[in-house]
């Protein structure tokens, strides 16, 4: 397969690594709105680099896009113009109506657009998938959802991020529509700003959390925030009448025990969300080349995207107006 990668900042210079070293693919042609970087990636990997506009025009397979979040929408419109199969990293775009023109698209035409939700592909998530389908865990009570940034990002990056649901908590409101298989039904939010006032500058917060109950009556919740001092911090922790089990929980989660004679950790922590989620990142890019060429199906639609857009939307309502949403008050 020939393919074209568009962006390649920190996750696309991973893309880069994975899709040069896999056996599916030919050829790769990079572009990026820094021509320096295309070049000195391109050259780093094996590829070749053009313009933006040259890699979509140039008669690929396949596109990966991961470029700036305020370009992902009008890329994914110009690869989907040029009858390309796309992969794009999270999200299509942070306001409604902009994804909705996407999925609209997408899902009328019949295109393929496989979203970057890399936590689907990861052992330890699909995993605790496989033993709630199959019943192991019985009747699903609760979920815990923790994610934890070792470092707030840049404050050029806090006013196009869309706040911290839509950013920082967006994975995890997938991965609950996932491993629960159904849809929230309504969400009571909180957040504060406790360290870093940067935040407050963009009516944005470093610490949240929310309570979530689904449609069939389970109920989960969020916590997390923009600053870990031990490293990246991922968990989810899953209790039902047949099982509990965890994911996320091994000797590198950066989370230490004060109980006496608890073991030490060690002292190789989660630096940050490539080292936590290499693997599952190398597993969905490897999903998408399948998709691409009819051996698979989506496994990570526009419309998986746009429904955790909507519960972040219903969150971000929940904490400013300090009561619960509904989501059907939500589109």
């Amino acid at each position: 397969m020939n393919i074209g990668l568009l962006g390649v900042g920190r996750i696309g210079g991973f893309h880069a690594r994975t899709l040069a070293e896999h056996s599916d693919v030919e050829a790769l042609l990079i572009g990026d709105v820094d021509a320096v970087r295309a070049a000195t990636v391109a050259e780093e990997v094996g590829g070749q680099h053009a313009t933006v506009e040259g890699v979509i025009r140039a008669g690929l397979d396949a596109a990966v896009i991961a470029a700036a979040t305020t370009e992902h929408a009008a890329l994914i419109g110009s690869c989907l113009d040029a009858g390309l199969p796309v992969f794009c990293e999270k999200p299509i775009a942070v306001d409604r109506e902009e994804t909705e023109a996407v999925v609209d698209r997408v899902e009328s035409s019949g295109a393929i657009l496989q979203m970057g939700f890399q936590r689907r592909f990861d052992a330890g998530y699909r995993e605790a998938k496989r033993l709630i389908d199959d019943g192991t865990v019985g009747t699903l009570y609760s979920l815990r959802l923790a994610t934890h940034d070792p470092n707030p990002p840049h404050e050029d990056y806090i006013p196009q991020s869309g706040g911290i649901f839509k950013d920082l908590f967006i994975h995890d409101l997938d991965i609950l529509r996932w491993l629960t298989g159904t849809e929230a039904e309504e969400v009571y939010a909180q957040g504060s700003v406790r360290k870093f006032g940067v935040f407050k500058k963009y009516d944005d917060v470093d610490t949240a959390a929310a309570l979530i109950r689904m449609a069939d009556g389970v109920v989960a919740v969020l916590t997390g925030g923009r600053q870990d001092p031990w490293g990246y911090d991922v968990r989810a922790e899953i209790f039902g009448s047949g099982d509990s089990v965890s994911v996320g929980l091994d000797g590198r989660t950066p989370l230490r025990s004060v109980e006496p004679g608890a073991a030490p950790r060690e002292s190789q922590f989660y630096p940050d969300f490539l080292a936590r989620f290499e693997d599952a990142y190398r597993a969905e890019l490897g999903c998408f080349l399948d998709v691409a060429r009819g051996r698979a199906e989506n496994p990570c639609t526009a419309r998986d995207a746009l429904e955790a857009l909507r519960l972040a939307v219903a969150a971000d309502l929940s904490m400013r107006e300090g009561r619960p949403v509904g989501l059907s008050e939500v589109w």
